[in-house]
């Protein structure tokens, strides 16, 4: 009986029918009712707490039942079937397996005699846990099922996620092991499979209609009251740094300034901070989009000639210390990628996001979720080189490069009047838009043979010119259809970065 029923349990979910104690729930039929419908949904096994109710299951359901007694005692924290005589009533009510508190505190009766009624009764005997010590003991005994139930239940706060640490470690023993605790969603229970249980055991996010509908309630009434606030933002680019408020996808006020000089110093860094003075109290955290690489609160250059940043520029912290709020920072690409995806014109699809302007920068947006990749590089298709690994995208097709290359045949150094001079008729200024627009279009169409998004959102102030738009558009249709990206053009225009980091920050200050 043992091998075939652990046989049975093994790589299973065990659902745990117990209502809230005296809700609404709390009834024979209901717990039934538990019962029947993990079973039409592919439960393995039930635990099931109460004589009565084992009865009342075991004649209704074919599934194994894991038994179990609940008592409140003055005299010891041990609350899983304490006595004999609840083994002996779990036994005859048809109980498979009978579970009990084995952990090391005080009890009316010692574990071995439990164990021994257990046995002697011809039933499966699993061990309630909280330490790996007690599951060595209770192997050691020779308990058939060891579970992680109590692990955060016997003294001090209980944490909010499950004991993994404790499953490998178990499962280490040799024996077989029932994840249980706090396994409160699917992705949850998969991760304690791959932890190393055999079966995982899951009750109030199945069974405890009240937890799981304030769990909700929670989740949403948190989030309308983040959605309500308001962030700080800032998006911290080569040549200037704009500073808002963000409320949703709504910029209630703004300051623009250049880009102060000594990037990264404490003179620098107070002059950013400077720009909200006049906010505090208005906002709870704060979001920061900056050209470069952004990592885990550091910034570094990827183009020294766009900003030249010190290594490991501290930028979250800095600012955090001035601000004395959380700071939650990334590329302003990729927060404009968000800012797009959310409100813009990335309309939720898997998108890709390209800004063309003083740099050219990117994000990406996949199964709606940012990807920022291992580095923090994800999405910088300005930084792509060419086959001789010399220049790249950015030195070729940006507008610093296009004014470059303007200045360099006698004309303004300026791309706002090279494209004025390319609408006139100007030949030269009208071959630099072309060829830096014709490059362009060939990352766009590299960067679907790569990610093959559903649309590529083109912004940044050069992207949104009409001259350099009608330019890319040429440039497209000359490659066929089944490479040429859907491309449409940004609709948050400059404010994308500062609504897509104002954004990140309240998901970041929710969860």
């Amino acid at each position: 009986m043992t091998t075939s029923l652990l046989d049975t349990l093994r790589g299973g979910l065990i659902v745990s029918c117990q209502p809230v104690d005296n809700g609404p729930l709390d009834s024979i039929p209901a717990i039934v009712g538990f019962a029947l419908a993990a079973r039409d949904g592919g439960a393995r096994a039930l635990r099931i707490e109460g004589a009565d109710n084992v009865a009342a299951v075991a004649k209704a359901c074919d599934l194994p039942i894991i038994g179990i007694v609940k008592r409140d005692l003055s005299t010891s924290p041990v609350r899983i079937t304490p006595y004999i005589e609840d083994v002996a009533a779990l036994a005859a009510a048809g109980a498979h397996v009978i579970a009990v508190d084995a952990t090391l505190r005080e009890r009316p009766v010692a574990v071995a005699e439990l164990l021994a009624a257990i046995r002697g009764y011809g039933r499966l005997a699993m061990a309630d846990l909280s330490t790996i010590e007690e599951a060595y003991a209770a192997f050691a005994m020779g308990f058939d099922i060891v579970g992680t139930t109590m692990s955060g239940y016997t003294g001090g706060s209980t944490p909010d996620g499950p004991d993994l640490a404790f499953v490998t470690a178990s499962k280490a023993l040799g024996g077989f092991v029932v994840a249980e605790g706090r396994y409160n969603s699917p992705s949850l229970a998969a991760a304690a499979i791959l932890a190393g249980a055999d079966a995982v055991c899951a009750g109030s996010a199945i069974t405890r209609t009240e937890h799981v509908t304030g769990w909700f309630a929670k989740a949403v009434a948190d989030a309308d009251r983040r959605r309500g606030e308001t962030v700080l933002a800032f998006d911290i680019g080569g040549t200037k740094t704009l500073a808002a408020l963000v409320r949703g996808e709504t910029v209630i006020d703004r300051r623009l300034v250049p880009t102060p000089p000594d990037v990264g110093s404490a003179g620098w860094f107070d002059a950013i901070a400077d720009m909200a003075a006049d906010w505090r109290g208005e906002y709870h955290v704060a979001g920061v989009a900056a050209t470069g690489l952004v990592r885990d609160g550091l910034w570094n250059a990827l183009n020294p000639g766009t900003l030249a940043i010190p290594p490991d520029t501290s930028l979250s912290g800095e600012l955090a210390r001035r601000l004395n709020c959380p700071i939650v920072a990334r590329n302003d690409a990729q927060a404009a990628a968000w800012g797009e995806y959310q409100f813009g014109a990335g309309q939720q699809r898997d998108m890709a996001f390209v800004t063309v302007s003083s740099g050219i920068g990117g994000g990406l947006v996949l199964g709606g979720r940012l990807v920022e990749g291992a580095r923090g590089l994800a999405g910088s298709l300005g930084q792509v080189q060419g086959s001789k690994g010399d220049l790249r995208l950015e030195d070729l097709a940006s507008g610093f490069a296009m004014a470059a290359t303007a200045g360099e045949a006698g004309l303004p150094a300026d791309t706002r009047l090279l494209f004025d001079a390319a609408k006139a008729g100007n030949t030269m200024a009208g071959k630099i838009l072309d060829r830096a627009a014709a490059r362009i279009a060939t990352g766009l169409v590299d960067l679907q043979r790569l990610v093959d998004p559903q649309a590529v959102v083109v912004g940044g102030g050069v992207g949104l010119a009409p001259a350099f738009q009608a330019a890319l558009n040429r440039s497209l249709e000359l490659f066929d259809t089944a490479l040429r990206p859907h491309v449409v053009f940004a609709a948050l225009g400059a404010d994308a970065g500062l609504i897509g980091i104002g954004h990140l920050a309240q998901q970041s200050d929710v969860m």
